[in-house]
């Protein structure tokens, strides 16, 4: 008796479908990706000490100290320059810091570096609000074209790290 077998056809994949779902795809994906920003801060981590610092007359060593009361300005050498208190509206003075920031700018032009050091329950908004016043200020001319202009410069290296535990005042 003669076998009969079944001739199978060969499977073929089917990519169509596939192809359509790519070709809708790709075009959407890259659409959007044009208006995506990240916002990125550049911060540097401070220089771990090797001992004690060579002391110079001329240098500065900024630190803008956050607490929840006020804002410290100092030089980790030279200590506090100057304390902002809150402003009338219970946030911090950042306009007060700005013009801070732009005197000190003014005596030490080739120090870009400072570091920011903020208490633990610091809200992020503030830390940002206050690197952003350390590291530019507004020009008059950028206040005329709103923000068209770029800023001047002040300190744009910022580091930031915890600040020191605060005796209470009596």
């Amino acid at each position: 008796m003669r076998v009969r077998r079944l001739r199978k056809n060969v499977a073929q994949l089917e990519v169509t479908a596939f192809i359509n779902v790519i070709v809708v795809l790709v075009p959407f994906l890259l659409s959007t990706a044009v208006f995506t920003r990240l916002s990125v801060l550049e911060l540097t981590l401070p220089a771990p000490s090797s001992g004690v610092e060579q002391l110079k007359v001329d240098d500065l060593k900024l630190e803008v100290v956050i607490r929840p009361d006020a804002l410290d300005v100092g030089d980790r050498i030279g200590g506090l320059i100057q304390r902002i208190p809150m402003a009338t509206a219970g946030h911090h003075d950042l306009a007060a810091l700005s013009l801070l920031m732009q005197q000190v700018k003014l005596k030490f032009p080739d120090t870009t570096t400072a570091t920011v050091l903020a208490q633990p329950d610091t809200p992020y908004e503030l830390l940002v609000q206050v690197m952003d016043t350390m590291r530019e200020a507004p020009t008059a001319a950028s206040a005329q074209a709103h923000a068209s202009a770029p800023a001047a410069a002040l300190f744009p290296d910022i580091s930031i790290g915890d600040a020191p535990i605060s005796v209470a005042r009596k």
